[in-house]
């Protein structure tokens, strides 16, 4: 299955977290979303694997993206080496995307902006004919994203462009949500952690509203990107009343 957008994040929730309500802006626009978990977060303080999946899956299903997938990778101590390069170069030669979502370049946890480098390098290697990988035993095409775009997460870091996602701010929330045994449950017997504050979710929806009041709308998402923008028509820079 061929899709428009492919989003890599280190640990399930990272996407939720970041830039699940563009993504669901380009799925109104009828683009097929696809999402790609790194690490199962297994080194989390609250919860377990199976219980991540399980909400992962669960946030999916509010989302409805076509993909969701696992590498599988170690949580905390993947590296950005050929064996982990090969897995993102094989899942982006199968579904093909034009633009690509990743971690933030640098940010709290180390994993972020070690994740970002590794897509990005896999980014530009997949296009490299020479590099060989194969899906069910057959051979796959070389095939480079037009754009690789970093969301920002839990630094501050100044975005290069900011989205529009006021319409579907409460589905992205409901989403953060699916992960129950992450985020604030006033029912949880669980050690308190950085994440699992109601200040931490807070966080998320004042910073949605600080990118917002760059562009003039309620609520945002920003992004960073090296490659520039290109523009050959004015309308695209014209906000949609919403």
């Amino acid at each position: 299955m061929k899709l428009d957008i492919l989003a890599f994040g280190a640990h399930p929730d990272d996407i939720e977290l970041s830039c699940t309500g563009t993504l669901l802006k380009e799925k109104m626009n009828g683009k097929k979303i696809g999402l790609i978990d790194l690490t199962e977060g297994e080194l989390g303080t609250r919860g377990t694997p199976e219980l991540r999946r399980q909400e992962a899956a669960d946030a999916n299903s509010i989302l409805g993206f076509e993909v969701r997938e696992n590498l599988l990778m170690s949580d905390g101590f993947f590296k950005n080496d050929e064996a982990n390069q090969r897995k993102i170069i094989a899942a982006i030669r199968k579904y093909q995307p034009e633009i690509i979502f990743c971690n933030a370049p640098e940010d709290r946890h180390p994993d972020h902006g070690r994740s970002a480098q590794l897509v990005n390098d896999a980014a530009f290697l997949s296009g490299l004919k020479k590099i060989v990988t194969d899906e069910d035993g057959n051979a796959q095409k070389e095939w480079r994203p037009k754009y690789v775009f970093h969301f920002i997460q839990d630094r501050y870091l100044k975005p290069d462009f900011v989205f529009n996602i006021t319409d579907v701010f409460d589905k992205k929330i409901e989403a953060i949500r699916a992960f129950k045994t992450q985020f604030f449950n006033p029912g949880s017997d669980e050690p308190e952690t950085y994440i699992s504050s109601p200040d931490f979710l807070d966080s998320v929806i004042y910073r949605s509203k600080m990118f917002g009041k760059m562009i003039g709308v309620k609520y945002a998402e920003g992004f960073i990107t090296k490659k520039m923008i290109g523009i050959d028509n004015f309308d695209v820079l014209i906000q949609k009343d919403t």
